[in-house]
């Protein structure tokens, strides 16, 4: 069993009394809201992603975060992102909803998984109290969770820009179906658009990092059961094609995957293989540009340092599945 000696507690309290100060400094303003995440004295980092997991422990969603935590304590991780849809069906009714307690905390025990978790929502997510999941009493709850809709964390040589992607689609207005979502803070819906894609801009202009990483809960390229998300093709790709990003990590399709762009420099990312996944729900795509699709469940993992940004997929059962790195003067695959 991991001792509980290797866990950072300075780091943690660190980031969250950053997140504190700079929450603060910023609400007049219209910047996104930043985190300071420190690094490795080697200026190094390492971080897991899973997207689309918060199943009470279901479709093995316990299962992928036992490897997970074998798999941070092997890599020393600083932090952990989840790429959304958190709890299913229908997000939290409340701070106190006992789907945080059962789909999170008691899930992710692993000792080296007792770091940051930086959070976006998903569709899921906000077909239940939004602002529940916003709220500071889950940071209380348990302290390694940070959710805003859209912010930044700084790391030194790599910026990672946190974008809520829910609002850009169209169906959840126009055709919601049987679901309610709850839209208090996105109304009016053009303007909330026209401001976070302002933002974004910003932000990514500002970086003076080595490497950008964006992550949203919705595909722009993918092959699986949703495809691309028109919406974010045209609103979003566009800036950060204009901004040459290095990766683009999404949650959404329930699968894991990697495709290059032929028109940019930009690498999609897909982790949404968290609990339930598809089998089998997968649609042609230009093999110049597919590098990797696996219909199951799993993870991945980033390193970055000065002059490298590695990704790992791994499957539930911790095994590798794909590798894939990239110098600032070069790019090579592993697969």
């Amino acid at each position: 069993m991991d001792s509980l000696r290797d866990v950072k507690p300075i780091k943690l309290i660190f980031s969250i009394f950053c997140l504190v100060i700079i929450l603060s400094a910023c609400n007049s303003t219209a910047e996104l809201p930043r985190f300071v995440q420190p690094p490795e004295p080697d200026g190094s980092l390492s971080f897991l992603v899973v997207g689309d997991w918060g199943r009470r422990g279901s479709y093995n969603q316990s299962q992928v975060a036992l490897q997970m935590g074998k798999i941070g304590k092997d890599l020393n991780i600083d932090f952990l992102i989840s790429t959304g849809d958190n709890f299913y069906d229908d997000g939290i009714i409340s701070p106190y909803d006992s789907q945080f307690q059962d789909s999170f905390t008691n899930i992710y025990t692993a000792t080296s998984l007792q770091k940051p978790w930086y959070n976006v929502l998903g569709n899921h997510d906000y077909r239940g109290n939004v602002y529940a999941q916003l709220s500071p009493i889950l940071r209380d709850l348990d302290c390694r969770w940070i959710c805003l809709r859209s912010y930044v964390v700084n790391a030194e040589i790599v910026d990672i820009f946190f974008v809520d992607t829910t609002p850009f689609v169209d169906r959840y207005f126009d055709e919601p179906k049987d679901h309610v979502y709850d839209w208090r803070g996105v109304l009016p819906r053009n303007k909330y658009l026209n401001n976070l894609l302002t933002d974004v801009d910003v932000a990514l202009q500002e970086s003076m990092a080595k490497w950008k990483i964006v992550v949203g809960h919705h595909t722009i390229k993918s092959a699986g059961h949703h495809g691309n998300t028109i919406e974010l093709e045209k609103q979003l790709l566009p800036i950060l094609e204009a901004n040459e990003v290095d990766l683009y990590i999404n949650g959404h399709d329930h699968c894991l995957e990697h495709i290059s762009s032929i028109n940019s420099g930009i690498q999609f990312m897909t982790s949404g293989g968290g609990s339930k996944a598809w089998k089998g729900d997968v649609n042609d795509w230009n093999p110049q540009e597919m590098r990797f699709y696996y219909d199951g469940q799993g993870f991945m993992s980033v390193y970055t340092s000065e002059a490298e940004l590695r990704v790992v997929f791994y499957d539930g059962l911790g095994h590798v599945l794909h590798r894939w790195s990239t110098l600032k003067n070069g790019v090579y695959s592993d697969i």
